[in-house]
């Protein structure tokens, strides 16, 4: 039996032992006033309530609601209220190919620019790397607050084959598949693998260093090479642009436009939607923003090379 159910059938009887030892007049309500099985919506007929019976003389007054009942009564039409929040739905497809339970796989080629074989990246205060060595990043997860409690639920990559951009990505449609996610990303990464991320530094690689750290896995992120494009934006356009951030950096230097774009705020209660049986919907739309940020990533970095030679 539900622990909880079991409380509230306990706190229940004890206070209809102790209505009826401390009360030997019989409790007169009116039947007028009297709440039925069905209407009271509790289980049980009204017998607590912080009123007097307007009874004739004698009647005794209603013994008020225990407040620890009170506080579990709550706490069960909470719970209730959650496991009913989420209409279970028809629409389950996530895109990709299962490489074990619980994590897809997808892959694309978009044809996304041109990049120079070696890219000067003096506007990042970082020697010339040819550009097979980047693998541009980016994860969406389920808050932005980080810490222990926050983890990756999907994680993108883009890199560049044979001039064309190459975007893979993993998502995890179970909390167990988390760690074959980690070592599926691992295995993208080279010894000379230089990461290219919007922020990363203080976010997406201290969050995933966590993760691997918390799945006693080895961090493959550690002593890379890391391009983090939020800081050479910042130094170049702060004082021109509303602010720095990526949608508003491939607008000005790249021209994209985002249509129908999920924001990146409603991507956790995307995925945590799908969990709990709803559509899938949302979390395709939450992959669609993902790739786009590597292409937008991408685009960027070139911008900015761009200027370098300028």
């Amino acid at each position: 039996m539900n622990p909880l159910l079991a409380k509230l059938r306990q706190l229940r009887t004890e206070a209809g032992h102790a209505s009826h030892a401390s009360s030997p007049t019989p409790l007169t309500v009116h039947p007028e006033r009297s709440e039925t099985h069905a209407e009271s919506g509790h289980g049980w007929p009204q017998p607590w309530g912080a009123r007097k019976s307007k009874g004739p003389a004698g009647a005794q007054s209603v013994p008020a609601m225990p407040p620890e009942l009170r506080r579990l009564l709550q706490r069960h039409a909470q719970l209730k209220r959650g496991l009913t929040m989420v209409p279970s739905s028809c629409d389950r497809d996530v895109p990709g190919i299962e490489l074990s339970p619980g994590l897809r796989y997808t892959e694309a080629f978009a044809d996304w620019l041109v990049p120079p074989r070696i890219i000067d990246a003096g506007f990042a205060r970082m020697d010339p790397v040819h550009h097979d060595r980047l693998l541009h990043f980016d994860t969406e997860t389920t808050g932005l607050a980080g810490g222990t409690g926050t983890r990756a639920f999907m994680i993108g990559a883009a890199d560049w084959q044979e001039g064309r951009l190459r975007i893979r990505q993993l998502t995890i449609t179970t909390m167990a598949a988390e760690a074959a996610m980690l070592r599926a990303f691992a295995e993208w990464l080279d010894e000379d693998t230089v990461l290219v991320s919007y922020n990363g530094k203080c976010y997406d690689a201290p969050l995933l260093a966590t993760r691997y750290r918390l799945a006693r896995l080895p961090n493959p992120l550690a002593g890379r090479g890391h391009l983090d494009l939020l800081h050479p934006v910042r130094r170049h356009w702060k004082h021109q642009w509303p602010n720095c951030r990526l949608a508003t950096a491939e607008r000005q230097l790249l021209g994209v436009v985002r249509e129908d774009d999920l924001p990146g705020a409603e991507a956790p209660a995307a995925w945590l939607t799908y969990l709990r049986g709803g559509s899938a919907r949302n979390l395709r739309r939450v992959a669609a923003h993902n790739a786009q940020d590597l292409k937008s990533l991408a685009g960027v970095l070139l911008h900015m090379a761009t200027l370098q030679e300028a």
